[in-house]
């Protein structure tokens, strides 16, 4: 009788297959941003699809040294926006691989 060879384990092909889709998600995700923006503009944030802050653009108009903390509020809220939409993008790439599974726990 002829030894039939070992066609390997579905689970493990279908396991790793996952992984690299999930690196090449992880690596498109890095190389896009998005931008947000606060007070019409006049202050951008860009963060990365993985969510690394890359600028924060103010416009000179709008910084007025008696009122700093108008200027804080806005970069604050510039930043949370494109972090938000970061995190979106996350969640639409990488839920359409792993089937709305959250492998957080594993690292992933």
């Amino acid at each position: 009788m002829a030894k039939q060879k070992p066609t390997g384990n579905p689970m493990l092909r279908q396991v790793q297959k996952m992984q690299e889709e999930m690196l090449a998600a992880q690596e498109a995700l890095a190389a896009e941003t998005v931008e947000a923006s606060a007070g019409g503009g006049v202050v951008r944030a860009t963060v990365t699809g993985t969510g690394e802050l890359r600028a924060v653009k103010i416009d000179p108009a709008v910084v007025d040294p008696d009122d700093v903390e108008m200027l804080e509020d806005l970069v604050v809220a510039a930043v949370t926006e494109a972090m938000r939409q970061a995190q979106a993008r996350q969640a639409e790439r990488m839920g359409g691989l792993t089937g709305g599974l959250d492998l957080s726990a594993f690292g992933l």
